[in-house]
């Protein structure tokens, strides 16, 4: 397993290290596009649809994204990365506590369209922090990935209060604090020594120079716990739908849902705050 999971990321990291570092945004778009075709095609699945019916929404939500990129989102973005944060504020992060309607309801259709939406805004979010620049968009997904893996090696050291056992076992809160913990501390260090100059242009750091330390700690608590939100509702779906993983498209690492899920509340949002500074 592990093998395979190597082997897969370093064909991923071949295919976008050369997209990043050389800016390359067509490039950058058209793995963009193919990924979201792939996480509705994975989201269609675990909301109970099926063959060519699953197909058929991934092939219409990629033509969606091709038209929107193509001819540009213009205000109308911010509206939908707006509607976005509300879906997850109003809808989603409630159903954590009261659940999810049955599968096949029609309180589960509507569910999953929203969730389609919010998956749409999500990879909206990607292209557009990209065009800002790869760096600031790395830097964004950093803060997800150094909230993962502090949870982790917090929760294997610590963890013994579950956060969520009925949705996901594995996770404590004393994960879920040391990964904040973590985000704090290389957050508040790179703002503060020398190596923020070449950093310049990162999330932390402009959201530091435009609102100080008490915004870095609340942006920074706000995208963990949102990051945290979206990888639970994932899971929740996924145990409502009786599978592991969300699909097996990426070898060793599941599907790409199973990859993206703390991303996607989260980069909306960053990308609705990117408008006020």
């Amino acid at each position: 397993m592990l093998k395979t999971r190597v082997i897969t990321a370093l064909l991923l990291l071949a295919v976008l290290l050369p997209i990043l570092y050389f800016n390359y945004f067509p490039g950058f778009a058209v793995v963009a596009v193919l990924f979201f075709a792939a996480a509705i095609w994975e989201c269609a699945r675990v909301f109970g649809a099926v063959g060519n019916r699953a197909l058929a929404y991934a092939l219409a939500a990629m033509v969606l994204l091709i038209l929107v990129v193509v001819r540009g989102g213009g205000a109308n973005i911010g509206l939908l990365f707006t509607l976005c944060v509300a879906l997850w504020f109003l809808r989603f992060t409630p159903a954590l506590g009261f659940g999810l309607p049955p599968l096949k309801s029609i309180g589960s259709h509507i569910v999953g369209f929203t969730y389609a939406i919010s998956i749409f805004g999500c990879f909206l979010a990607i292209l557009g922090l990209f065009l800002h620049s790869p760096l600031y968009l790395l830097s964004v997904m950093t803060i997800v990935w150094v909230a993962d893996i502090g949870a982790y090696f917090c929760g294997k050291a610590f963890g013994s209060r579950k956060l969520a056992p009925s949705i996901s076992p594995g996770k404590s809160w004393e994960g879920a604090i040391g990964g904040w913990l973590l985000v704090l501390l290389i957050a508040g260090l790179i703002c503060v020594t020398p190596v923020a100059i070449p950093l310049a242009d990162t999330f932390p750091v402009q959201l530091f120079n435009v609102w100080g330390w008490l915004g870095l700690v609340g942006v920074m608590t706000l995208l963990v716990v949102a990051s945290v939100i979206g990888d639970l509702f994932e899971s929740m779906l996924k145990r409502r739908a009786g599978v592991k993983d969300s699909s097996q498209l990426l070898p060793g690492h599941g599907g790409v849902l199973d990859r993206i899920d703390a991303l996607i509340p989260v980069l909306p949002l960053v990308a609705l705050l990117g408008f006020w500074f």
